[in-house]
């Protein structure tokens, strides 16, 4: 995460808190998501978080039971926001196959689609915890068993669509994970390119445009 959670009581948009409530279950998981995303998983310590936020370590346990419950918490949130974002784009009615793999393209835009540096930090944890690779290789075949329907909903064949939904789907993590140094822009120029490689169609120039305009919403520079 570019920028640390702000925490409720910090948020001036959000309800007061009241009585003895310093901070929320939802700021307990914020924080524990950016350690998680910025130290691993080790670092995910009650006490460390409590300090962080400048709370009692008792508070904790008004919304979880152990430390292993709050480590369920972000993984069913990781699920939630990348897992389930995935799907939600491949099943986007999208009149060509173009304009499909562009709706899922935008989990590339939109954090809050797909968390890319969560991803990376369940990966990493997933290299620690044979529970948590079990959950990580069930995911990624959720998301590509989404991405092949979305492909045969265009008429390629089985194998077709199971390899181009593989290759979509394994150049899109490798690229974020390469961490390139690559000016947006100069990734967004290459879009087109880039869906006739996955589709072997060329898109047009309105749904390039389009995608575009939607991801500058959510880039900054």
């Amino acid at each position: 995460m570019a920028d640390k959670p702000v925490l409720h009581r910090d948020d001036p948009d959000a309800a007061p808190l009241v009585g003895n409530i310093k901070v929320t279950r939802a700021d307990w998981l914020n924080v524990a998501m950016d350690v998680l995303i910025t130290d691993g998983v080790e670092q995910v310590k009650v006490l460390a978080l409590a300090e962080r936020m400048g709370v009692s370590r008792s508070s904790f346990y008004w919304y979880f039971k152990s430390r292993q419950d709050l480590l369920d918490a972000l993984l069913a949130s990781w699920e939630k926001t990348n897992t389930i974002g995935m799907i939600g784009q491949a099943e986007a009615p999208a009149e060509t196959i173009a304009a499909a793999v562009l709706n899922v393209f935008r989990c590339t835009a939109n954090p809050q689609l797909f968390n890319t540096a969560l991803d990376f930090a369940v990966r990493d944890w997933a290299r620690r915890s044979g529970h948590v690779r079990n959950i990580l290789d069930m995911s990624d075949a959720r998301r590509i068993d989404a991405l092949t329907a979305m492909f045969r909903r265009y008429d390629y064949a089985e194998r077709d669509a199971e390899t181009r939904a593989k290759v979509l789907y394994y150049m899109q993590l490798g690229y974020d994970m390469a961490g390139l140094n690559e000016p947006y822009d100069q990734r967004l120029s290459m879009t087109g390119a880039y869906l006739e490689v996955f589709t072997g169609q060329a898109a047009s120039p309105e749904e390039l445009a389009e995608f575009a305009d939607y991801a500058r919403e959510f880039w900054r520079p």
